[in-house]
């Protein structure tokens, strides 16, 4: 498995781990189905992970095989070798079905075995299954016994004697781990190597090799590939590629311009509608009020263009009764600082082991974005709960534990922040709300009273081109609801609005119209309990309006 030229870092660790005989079986998992640069003597070329296996780690080998679903086992290499085998000569056919093809590996590597250890012949075999989780997928409470069969004589490739002590590597190919048979992803003589999405060098290095054959796409660029690698990280080299042989058809440069939306398509097509990216132009000068809160932040922003990390928090917590505008300060936020904000979506799936396959992508391609918000709204419905019960054979569970040790991971500190919301805060798991985890919650209210619910509503209208003097608060004060949400306050200006531009009233009469049959959208009891559930998460004092510190009391 030797090699003179630079390997990346995986494959590094993998290679350690098999000339020290520590483990001879591989777990491959993470960015398997992307385009990797391939060290070939004097040049590099780009190629696909069965490539880097065949071509680089494994070149040395007498005997290389491999398994799918489509095409059953195939001899990569040493067909002379492989067809002296007795049982070969006997049968001249390879079966495809799942379980007749792992006991034939089986008997073949026992054979191998066999043979060094009679000092007839020493053969380096090596298999990779690709696909593994289609071959032995993760039946969450499933009683299916030829799929446990087949997971333990594959366990047993690492773990029988006779095997592990032979020159044989086997290499189990899955995107993600929590879709493979729990039996091999959780044997402890199996390796799991991850596969990260490209870092910025990886990018850098495709872009060399690809410029000769796109010319014209990657024209404005000449031979300086860094800046445009390190704005595309988060993608995988095969989409890049794919976007570069597009615009070269169009004979279309690729510009600096188009890069920020050009990521964005890219990233959100590699997941699959699991997340998408917040555009924001706003920045916390939008942010109506909310002086303490707007200070916090501004100091948490400079601390990080500044890459002093010790009081950098992991995460915040927003919470306040629905309407407050929660969603609206992460964009706020993202665009005073100038990350990205990845939304999750649609992370939850029907399928069996489907919605903790989704999270795993979603946590690598977090990784490779650098520094990103992450933004999960409604939390206390989203992230799971720590005793879930029967009801949904664990998942929920399942999704708790994984984001909770993602949240917790002390290398994320500095490059991903997490930001959730939620009208509900007493909903979500303790465990999740911790410092290490969020460790600031900032609470956001509705007005305190007439004169603030005014000052908002004269705001969004001002936005819309519809200018209410303030000469007349006096008149409009005994209409103004009490306890003002920014949502409801957004209703009421799109409707003095429609007024002033369909029947011509004038501002102060359309908004006095629309005050006097006003009906507040969120009963008081339920706004009242939000709010205090708010107050009582709060991290700090300061974020608390003296209005309502009352609260703290009840």
């Amino acid at each position: 498995m030797m090699t003179d030229h630079p390997l990346p870092d995986w494959s590094k660790e993998l290679i350690t781990l098999y000339e020290s005989n520590a483990t001879n079986q591989f777990i491959l998992y993470g960015n398997v189905y992307d385009r990797l640069v391939l060290p070939l003597g004097p040049k590099t070329v780009l190629g696909d992970l069965n490539e880097f296996l065949l071509r680089v780690l494994m070149a040395g080998f007498d005997v290389i095989l491999s398994y799918d679903l489509g095409h059953g086992i195939r001899v990569e290499k040493g067909g002379e070798i492989f067809s002296q085998w007795p049982s070969f000569k006997e049968n001249q056919q390879l079966p495809k079905a799942p379980r007749m093809a792992i006991e034939t590996l089986t008997h073949y590597f026992r054979y191998c075995a066999n043979l060094a250890r009679l000092n007839i012949s020493r053969l380096q075999v090596g298999c990779f299954i690709k696909a593994a989780h289609l071959v032995m997928p993760a039946l969450y409470g499933a009683l299916n016994y030829d799929l446990n069969a087949m997971a333990l004589l594959v366990r047993d490739w690492a773990g029988d004697s006779l095997l592990s002590g032979h020159t044989l590597a086997t290499f189990l190919i899955t995107e993600n781990l929590n879709d493979l048979h729990p039996l091999l992803v959780n044997n402890p003589r199996t390796a799991q190597i991850k596969i990260p999405l490209p870092s910025p060098q990886d990018l850098q290095k495709a872009f060399e090799l690809m410029a000769p054959h796109y010319t014209t796409a990657l024209g404005e660029y000449g031979d300086h590939f860094e800046t445009l690698a390190h704005q595309l990280a988060g993608t995988t080299v095969s989409a890049v590629e794919s976007l570069l042989k597009t615009k070269e058809y169009q004979k279309q440069k690729l510009i600096s311009e188009d890069l920020v939306e050009l990521k964005k398509q890219l990233v959100e097509k590699d997941c699959n509608g699991l997340i998408e990216f917040i555009e924001s132009k706003r920045t916390l000068d939008d942010l109506y009020g909310q002086e303490k809160i707007k200070a916090w932040l501004r100091q948490d922003i400079v601390l990080w263009n500044q890459n002093d990390l010790q009081a950098m928090p992991k995460g915040y917590l927003l919470c306040g009764p629905v309407g407050t505008g929660k969603t609206f300060l992460v964009e706020c936020l993202a665009g005073e600082a100038g990350v990205p904000v990845v939304k999750l979506k649609n992370f939850r799936d029907k399928w069996v082991g489907s919605t903790e396959g989704n999270l795993e992508k979603i946590f690598r391609l977090l990784q490779a974005l650098g520094r990103c918000f992450v933004f999960i709204d409604e939390a206390d419905q989203a992230l799971g709960k720590r005793d879930s019960g029967t009801g949904d054979s664990g998942l929920s569970g399942r999704v708790y534990s994984m984001i909770a040790e993602e949240m917790g991971q002390t290398r994320n500190r500095g490059k991903i922040v997490w930001i959730l919301a939620s009208s509900r805060p007493d909903l979500i798991e303790v465990d999740l709300k911790r410092p290490g985890r969020i460790d600031v919650k900032i609470p956001i209210f509705p007005t305190t009273g007439p004169r603030e619910g005014f000052q908002l509503i004269r705001a969004l209208c001002r936005k819309r081109g519809i200018e209410i003097e303030e000469a007349q608060f006096p008149e409009l004060e005994p209409l103004i609801p009490s306890l003002l949400t920014p949502g409801a306050a957004e209703a009421l200006a799109v409707k003095v609005y429609r007024l002033v531009r369909t029947e011509s009233h004038r501002p102060a009469e359309a908004l006095k119209e629309c005050l006097s049959d006003y009906q507040n959208p969120v009963p008081p009891e339920v706004m009242n309990f939000q709010i205090k559930l708010a107050v009582q998460e709060a991290s700090d004092l300061d974020f608390i309006p003296s209005y309502f510190r009352s609260y703290l009391q009840r």
